[in-house]
């Protein structure tokens, strides 16, 4: 066999079992979320509030951790979490990412007990997802008056609470433009704001990355801290200081390329 039709073969090799990772990731996460649904259905009405709530975090907690070790062990991904190590034990704290991807929430949580999170009002409704965070009182943000009261409950119990600043995942590099309800949320449970940094050079599962759709393998992500801000006075003034704080973070930082979609440029300079 010649060289060039040995690197076909790897290659076509390589592909097969990168897609074979793939679907056994997506998979393996289907399946411990649709094993939880039926308990989180079930058990919803029958527990006091704070039980549920501290029983469907420690699950989620422990499921997601042993998704991403599943994903490790396969060979699909790399992660170096062990920055959100040194929080454990620090809360209340409002963690404030930046969200290059669908697997930030994932990295968060499963490494910190008791964490609290603002979910898109459509992931509380989906199938896979809903029961299991309706157990875990996780917060819609649907209705902004509510979901600022129930945040702030939570904070006031001792509790972490996750807050992706952009609001959604990141179509603009370095940051989207940050939303306010970090700020406000600062401001009125007297909290600080614990900003995190996610880098990848992966574009895998970026807004706009078709779910099935297969990366280069594996896919490495790594977690830093970066400063905690102190509860604001004013949210207006804190939020342009603290998005100025997360562009001159990221301007440097390990980021993926953005996936194209139409009528969102990737970059200020392209637009």
């Amino acid at each position: 066999m010649s060289e060039s039709s040995r690197k076909v073969q790897a290659g076509f090799f390589r592909k097969l079992r990168e897609y074979a990772m793939l679907y056994l990731g997506l998979g393996y996460l289907g399946a411990i979320c649709l094993a939880w649904t039926p308990l989180a259905v079930a058990l919803y009405p029958l527990l006091p509030s704070g039980h549920g709530k501290r029983l469907g975090r420690f699950v989620i907690n422990r499921g997601f951790r042993g998704y991403l070790r599943f994903l490790t062990g396969i060979g699909a991904c790399r992660f170096d979490l062990s920055a959100l190590d040194a929080l454990r034990g620090q809360g209340p704290l409002i963690l404030a990412p930046n969200h290059p991807c669908l697997l930030d929430a994932v990295m968060v949580i499963s490494r910190l007990p008791d964490v609290a999170c603002i979910m898109k009002a459509g992931l509380m409704d989906n199938v896979f997802l809903g029961a299991g965070a309706r157990m875990a009182r996780y917060i819609r943000n649907d209705s902004p008056l509510r979901m600022l009261g129930s945040a702030t409950e939570d904070l006031a119990a001792g509790s972490f609470l996750l807050v992706f600043p952009e609001g959604t995942r990141t179509t603009r590099r370095p940051v989207n433009p940050l939303m306010a309800s970090v700020g406000l949320i600062s401001r009125r449970s007297k909290v600080p704001v614990q900003t995190i940094f996610i880098e990848t050079e992966s574009s895998y599962l970026c807004k706009g990355w078709p779910l099935f759709r297969k990366p280069e393998m594996p896919v490495t992500y790594r977690v830093r801290l970066g400063r905690r801000f102190d509860p604001p006075a004013k949210v207006q003034p804190f939020m342009a200081e603290l998005e100025a704080y997360f562009a001159a973070e990221l301007a440097h930082a390990v980021l993926p390329e953005l996936p194209v979609q139409p009528g969102v440029s990737a970059s200020p300079v392209d637009a």
